[in-house]
């Protein structure tokens, strides 16, 4: 009896020191993340930890990402701060994530390009349901996301070099709001909530968009760039973006009238999205397909997202 008591009170004891290290690795790795240099990047996972169709990413406030593919095709992945990864999800047959979001509850949306949907993952019970399905959509690609749970989708028709826009309500219906545009691609709302910024890809340009109650107002061309394409899209707190420069290796951080404030080397090649979070809300996350892995690099002021996170 007194041993196995003993023994009892030595596993729990065991269980929470477990728990204290844990949460002092956690720790360690934020405050390593907070010392490093702004917009110097590091490799956040191991190379080929992810399929070169990464992509996403959602930062949390604790630090951890979410990114499709990861080890294969048709997954979610789920990496600590300190880059530790795992599988966290697998999508229906057929499905293949692109664009993540996370919603005001703190559920996942994720763009399923090959079968027209917009997904929802709780993240409790890892249940995945369509939230949105539209079969006239080309292949949704990249999501934004207002407080109330409105979401935006560009839909770009990559053979074609056309796209489309899309409302997508909290209850799941969609709208489109554009077709005949560029190969829309990164998307993101201002923090004003009335501004919708668009990168056309094979068209190298970056719109400024009014939103109005019934739907798009006026389109002004922000940025040009002569070379390389552009993929994913975050706007921060002050309503600068970070614009991921596919084939050019970079990110630009840029104001909303669309001047480079900073270039930052994300060692590859094919940065495809990006993402902001982590504790205090200025660590961003690239999806680099080149090497197959998440890098991260921090940043002066904290993202948009992060900023309505539920905590």
């Amino acid at each position: 009896m007194t041993c196995r008591g003993g023994r009892r009170r030595f596993l729990e004891r065991g269980g929470v020191l477990v728990g204290i290290v844990g949460v002092a690795l956690a720790m360690g790795a934020e405050a390593r993340a907070q010392d490093a240099p702004l917009f110097v990047a590091t490799p956040l996972t191991e190379a080929n930890s992810f399929t070169s169709g990464i992509e996403g990413p959602a930062c949390d406030v604790d630090g951890t990402v979410y990114a499709v593919n990861f080890a294969r095709q048709g997954t979610i992945g789920r990496v600590t701060a300190d880059g530790a990864a795992e599988l966290f999800a697998e999508l229906p047959e057929g499905s293949i994530g692109n664009g993540i979001r996370f919603g005001p509850d703190g559920q996942l949306f994720v763009a399923d390009y090959p079968q027209h949907n917009v997904l929802t993952i709780d993240r409790a019970t890892r249940v995945i349901r369509v939230h949105a399905h539209d079969a006239t959509m080309n292949q949704p690609n990249d999501l934004s996301i207002v407080p109330d749970g409105t979401l935006y989708a560009s839909d770009p028709n990559w053979a074609e070099g056309t796209g489309q826009l899309w409302r997508i309500g909290p209850d799941g219906e969609a709208t489109r709001l554009a077709e005949g545009m560029g190969t829309t691609n990164g998307i993101d709302v201002s923090p004003d909530g009335r501004t919708l910024y668009v990168g056309e890809s094979a068209q190298r340009r970056i719109l400024a968009i009014d939103l109005t109650d019934a739907g798009l107002g006026d389109r002004r061309v922000i940025a040009r760039f002569p070379d390389f394409s552009l993929d994913g899209l975050r706007v921060d707190i002050d309503g600068n973006l970070y614009v991921t420069r596919h084939g050019a290796g970079v990110v630009l951080k840029m104001t909303p009238e669309g001047r480079v404030l900073q270039e930052i080397e994300v060692l590859g090649e094919r940065p495809s999205n990006i993402c902001i979070g982590g504790p205090d809300g200025r660590t961003a996350v690239v999806t680099e397909m080149e090497h197959g892995r998440l890098v991260t690099f921090r940043i002066d002021r904290p993202g948009l997202a992060w900023s309505r996170l539920p905590r």
